[in-house]
C-alpha cells in the first residue's frame, strides 16, 4: 500500500492555476499534491550575444526553492552567492525540455525566460516545473501572437515530465516525498503529447532494476503524460 493510498498507476491531485502573477506575459501555479510551483513567463526583446542576428528566439529557465518549500528553512542560494549543482542541473532540464518543441524561427529575435519558484515541495518538482511552465510558456505564446511579435505557430506540441519509481517491489506513478525517499529506482520522464521523449533520467538507489522494470516504469510514465496533456490543454485555453 502507497503511503498516500493511490493505485500503483493513479497520480496525485494535479491542478493548474493561471490567474496569478497577472504582470507576467505568461503563468501558471501548478500542483501535484502538496508539491506547488510558481511558473512565469517573461518576454524580452534583447537575446544572448551568441544568439543575435541569426533571426532565430530563445527560450531558458530558471529554478529555485523558497526557504520554507521543506520542512526546515533552506538557506537561499543568493545569499550563498552561487546556486548548488542540483539547481543548475533542474533548470538546464527544464529549458532544454521546452526548447524541444519550440519552433525558434516562428519566435523571432525575441527571448522567453521561464522561472520556476518552488512554494511547497513533497517530490516532483523538477517534473511539475516543466509540466507547469510549459502552461505558462503557451500562454506568454498567445499574449505574443496578439501583438504579433511571432511569426506563425510557435510549439511544435506540448511537454510534460512525470515521475515514477519503484516502492517496496512494485512500479508506481507519481511520487511523492513519502516513496521517493524509500524508492528502490527513482525515474523521471519528459515527454511530448505525441509520446515522444525528450529526456529519461533512472537511477537504481539500491537494488538494479531490470529491463522488464524499465518498461513497466515506461508504460506508467506514457500513460501519466496523456493525462497531463489533456490537462494542460484545458488549463491554456480556459
Amino acid at each position: 500500500m502507497r503511503p498516500s493510498k493511490r493505485a500503483p498507476d493513479e497520480m496525485r491531485a494535479v491542478r493548474f492555476d493561471t490567474n496569478v502573477a497577472p504582470q507576467a506575459e505568461g503563468a501558471c501555479l501548478v500542483s501535484f499534491g502538496n508539491t506547488q510551483v510558481l511558473c512565469t513567463a517573461s518576454v524580452e526583446t534583447s537575446l544572448p550575444p551568441w544568439r543575435r542576428g541569426l533571426g532565430l528566439g530563445w527560450v531558458t529557465a530558471e529554478y529555485g526553492m523558497l526557504p520554507r518549500a521543506t520542512g526546515q528553512r533552506t538557506r537561499r542560494e543568493a545569499s550563498a552567492g552561487k546556486q548548488s549543482g542540483r539547481t543548475q542541473e533542474i533548470q538546464r532540464l527544464i529549458g532544454r525540455s521546452l526548447r524541444a518543441v519550440v519552433d525558434f524561427k516562428a519566435l523571432g529575435e525575441n527571448q522567453v525566460i521561464l522561472d520556476c519558484d518552488v512554494i511547497q515541495a513533497d517530490g516532483g518538482t523538477r517534473t511539475a516545473s516543466i509540466t507547469g511552465a510549459y502552461v505558462a510558456l503557451a500562454r506568454a505564446l498567445d499574449w505574443m501572437a496578439a501583438r504579433e511579435l511571432t511569426k506563425g505557430k510557435v510549439l511544435t506540441d506540448s511537454v510534460a515530465a512525470i515521475s515514477c519509481g519503484i516502492y517496496r517491489g512494485t512500479p508506481v506513478l507519481d511520487l511523492d516525498y513519502a516513496e521517493d525517499f524509500e524508492a528502490e529506482t527513482d525515474a523521471n520522464f519528459v515527454m511530448t503529447g505525441a509520446g515522444k521523449f525528450v529526456e529519461i533520467q533512472g537511477t537504481a538507489e539500491g537494488e538494479p532494476f531490470s529491463r522488464e522494470e524499465l518498461d513497466a516504469l515506461m508504460g506508467l510514465a506514457t500513460n501519466g503524460i496523456a493525462e497531463l496533456t489533456e490537462l494542460q490543454k484545458k488549463a491554456i485555453t480556459g
